[in-house]
């Protein structure tokens, strides 16, 4: 399984011959190193409804014919824009071809915001990801603040690798970050969501460096892969 980090909260899978985006924020974010023109997707997993989340997700979707995983509330709006859409909601977890997703908590909003015509649509709960595929479990936490049933998702999952937000402001600091990063007891802890907008620079390095001795922080940088 080869994962990638690709500015902001974008992250793609590549396991059991299926490409993953997740969150695949990539017109207007000046972070990333894709180009929606060009990205592949078979599969599409949202978090929630930001702008800065479902991004190119319509495009991508009908260019490659990829399917959109989403909470309820998203994926019947992305059926409307007349893409492949799967819907699913907070604890409940499916078995698709390449592994298995299951939705968590977040703490945090979920709406498409349309700034010309000033209208917000809503779109149901925010959450986060557990993907597991090739024995490997992901986390992708999407944009929360800390809660403590962080801590039963750690003794519940054996998780490889976690995605977890940094910025500040919108979502958990750094010193926030840090108490999910050891209540979900990921062996690897990727920052993410920082440093695409000056409301949010936060130092990813630091923040890695801060983690316990039984944790990896790794700072992607956009374009880095790891192989799990």
């Amino acid at each position: 399984m080869n994962v990638s980090f690709h500015g902001h909260a974008v992250v793609k899978v590549v396991t059991n011959g299926t490409t993953i985006l997740i969150d695949p924020f990539i017109t207007g974010n000046g972070a990333t190193d894709l180009h929606a023109g060009d990205v592949h997707a078979d599969v599409i997993l949202l978090t929630h409804g930001h702008n800065d989340h479902v991004g190119d997700t319509v495009a991508i979707a009908k260019r490659c014919d990829a399917k959109v995983i989403a909470p309820f509330e998203l994926a019947t709006y992305m059926g409307w824009q007349g893409v492949d859409a799967h819907p699913m909601h907070i604890g409940g977890a499916h078995e698709f071809d390449f592994g298995t997703v299951k939705f968590t908590q977040a703490f945090h909003g979920s709406a498409w915001t349309d700034d010309e015509n000033q209208t917000i649509t809503y779109m149901g709960m925010p959450a986060g990801i557990l993907l597991k595929a090739e024995g490997k479990t992901i986390h992708h936490a999407g944009d929360t603040g800390l809660y403590s049933d962080m801590k039963l998702l750690g003794e519940l999952e054996k998780i490889d690798l976690a995605f977890l937000p940094i910025g500040d402001n919108f979502t958990m600091g750094p010193e926030d970050a840090r108490i999910a990063a050891k209540w979900i007891g990921a062996e690897k802890v990727v920052p993410v969501h920082y440093d695409t907008f000056p409301l949010i620079e936060q130092d990813g390095e630091a923040f890695c460096k801060s983690l316990g001795a039984d944790q990896e922080g790794i700072p992607m940088k956009p374009g880095d892969e790891i192989k799990l």
